[in-house]
């Protein structure tokens, strides 16, 4: 369940919470196919499996870096619902890391805490410390800072 407020001047009440976090999202080799194709980054250590599986340092194909930055929208939607508001649009990253890879066959989740809150022109701007845990790795593979805007 989504930590869920009435409204936009919720999101103050909101400053150094951890919120919940979001489902397991599958990367399937599928879904980095597709990634590939959509960003024209056929790099084999995600697309040629058989040469990942035999020369890749991971000892197989894994997901994109940017494919797993790609999953916050998705993931964020999962953690914080604003019932009021009338229009949210992703601003930006201040920060973004991958410490880890993300094999192909793991699955990975947000966790998340707003560190800063700050009134905007008709709206909220949220900055969030997210973190991306996988199920194969001990390591966060994406650590971020999104910032997103609310309005009213």
């Amino acid at each position: 369940m989504p930590t869920t407020i009435d409204n936009v001047d919720g999101l103050h009440g909101l400053l150094g919470k951890q919120l919940e976090s979001s489902d397991w999202f599958g990367i399937t080799q599928d879904r980095v196919n597709t990634f590939a194709d959509a960003t024209d980054d056929h790099q084999w250590i995600h697309v040629d499996i058989e040469r990942a599986n035999t020369e890749s340092p991971y000892g197989g194909p894994i997901a994109h870096g940017y494919l797993t930055m790609s999953l916050l929208s998705a993931m964020f939607l999962q953690v914080l619902n604003v019932r009021q508001a009338s229009m949210a649009v992703n601003y930006g990253l201040n920060k973004v890391r991958f410490p880890a890879p993300v094999p192909v066959g793991s699955k990975v989740r947000l966790s998340a805490e707003l560190i800063a809150v700050e009134d905007i022109v008709g709206g909220i701007q949220i900055v969030l410390r997210a973190t991306v845990h996988c199920t194969a790795v001990d390591k966060p593979v994406c650590v971020a800072e999104p910032v997103y805007r609310f309005y009213r």
